[in-house]
């Protein structure tokens, strides 16, 4: 559908959402698969799977969104443009949850508020590319999208569908290794000394770094002794994770219904739109329009003040009733 602004916002306003209504709009940045079929098989294995996220996680971020929006929360969201399968390790993981977590213990010693963390992590495999080909020793390949795609190597570039669940399968393990070391304590503030990082030694900030470090480990000492040490604020955090929804085969795949009734992407917590894929007659807006978690707009210089405004009408048509929805 083509139109002016204000006919496109009556055009999704009167259109009935599904999880699959994408199909019908103009799409951009998906690749082109060879094997429908085994498209299809590996989007049916990831609609059985179970999810990666609940929906109580996501509820709780969007509100913990909401006090960000009102100046009572810091929002830090940190992580890689793009993981690799390869770098799906213990200690890759950790080190990037340590530096989240050194850099959010800083935030809220200093700025004296509750920060919400967010992981560019567990999903963010795929990458937005602004040609579908490039030329590598003078042969002409598909581009490299993301290992959700294929892969780096010249020779392993035909997008494979079988990487949609290798995609899962990695993300699940990478929230899983999350969630059991914060079970065990990662997170606990007593410990914080193990959450240093090794570039701060080099650092011209180190002393001031080490400095905080050793005020805040003077103010637990000081409420252990009162006695309320063992509140569970201290010993572990909320941790969320976020991708850019890139792909929607994978993202349709992975979107759950509630009980009440309401649409979640159980792939991540938060998920954003990016800025080659927001037209707001396209199919990205028209998934992400449907779907109950959190979302983040991607904007820059090439963005159009009035069309900003239609698309957030378009993905947040009730702000009072829905606070968080949009970052």
């Amino acid at each position: 559908y083509m139109g002016t602004l204000s006919e496109c916002l009556f055009f999704f306003a009167m259109a009935e959402w599904t999880p699959q209504s994408w199909r019908t709009r103009p799409i951009k940045q998906q690749p082109e698969y060879k094997d429908a079929a085994a498209l299809a098989r590996h989007t049916t294995m990831l609609e059985r799977l179970p999810p990666l996220v609940s929906i109580t996680e996501v509820d709780s971020l969007r509100s913990q969104l909401a006090e960000v929006a009102a100046g009572r929360r810091f929002l830090l969201q940190g992580g890689d443009c793009a993981e690799t399968f390869a770098e799906c390790g213990s200690d890759t993981i950790t080190s990037k949850l340590r530096i989240l977590l050194q850099m959010s213990l800083l935030l809220v010693w200093g700025a004296r508020l509750p920060t919400v963390r967010v992981g560019r992590l567990a999903g963010q495999y795929a990458k937005p590319r602004s040609s579908p080909t490039e030329v590598v020793d003078g042969v002409e390949r598909p581009a490299y999208r993301g290992d959700i795609v294929n892969g780096l190597d010249p020779a392993d570039r035909e997008p494979d569908p079988a990487r949609l669940t290798q995609a899962y399968f990695h993300s699940a393990a990478t929230l899983n290794h999350v969630r059991a070391v914060l079970a065990e304590g990662f997170a606990d503030l007593h410990v914080a000394k193990q959450w240093d990082i090794g570039f701060i030694d080099r650092s011209p900030h180190r002393q001031a770094h080490l400095d905080i470090l050793n005020r805040i480990r003077s103010a637990l000492q000081f409420v252990q002794v009162c006695g309320v040490d063992f509140a569970p604020s201290f010993k572990t955090v909320d941790f969320f994770t976020s991708h850019e929804g890139l792909l929607l085969n994978y993202e349709a795949a992975l979107t759950r219904q509630a009980p009440d009734g309401r649409y979640y992407n159980a792939g991540a917590h938060f998920l954003w739109i990016g800025d080659r894929t927001r037209q707001l007659d396209h199919a990205h807006v028209e998934y992400f329009r449907g779907i109950a978690n959190p979302l983040g707009i991607k904007v820059g210089p090439t963005t159009d003040p009035e069309e900003l405004v239609a698309l957030l009408r378009t993905v947040w048509p009730d702000p009072e009733a829905t606070p968080g929805r949009v970052t």
